[in-house]
């Protein structure tokens, strides 16, 4: 229904009410760039990479157990267990 009034609208009426629209200080357009962002996370100093691995039910449940950030926790584990120091990249 609103598709076909739009659809209505003479160029001059168009012009008329964007033309309203714009004189009105509280109803000026917001920037498109403005309202776009990335969905989810901002990146991080350290690029993560996506993995499948299965382990053990009770390793899960213990590492979530302790609340959010379980994975981090989990990684950190990884990175002492194998000697790694963290680095660029």
């Amino acid at each position: 229904m609103a598709r076909a009034a739009l659809a209505r609208l003479s160029d001059g009426e168009d012009a008329a009410i964007t033309s309203a629209a714009l004189a009105d200080p509280d109803a000026q357009p917001l920037e498109l760039l403005k309202l776009r962002r990335k969905p989810g996370r901002p990146p991080g100093e350290f690029k993560k990479i996506a993995v499948s691995l299965k382990l053990d039910p009770d390793v899960v449940s213990a590492y979530r157990a302790k609340g959010p950030g379980w994975q981090t926790r989990m990684n950190d584990d990884l990175r002492k267990a194998a000697k790694l120091k963290r680095s660029a990249g």
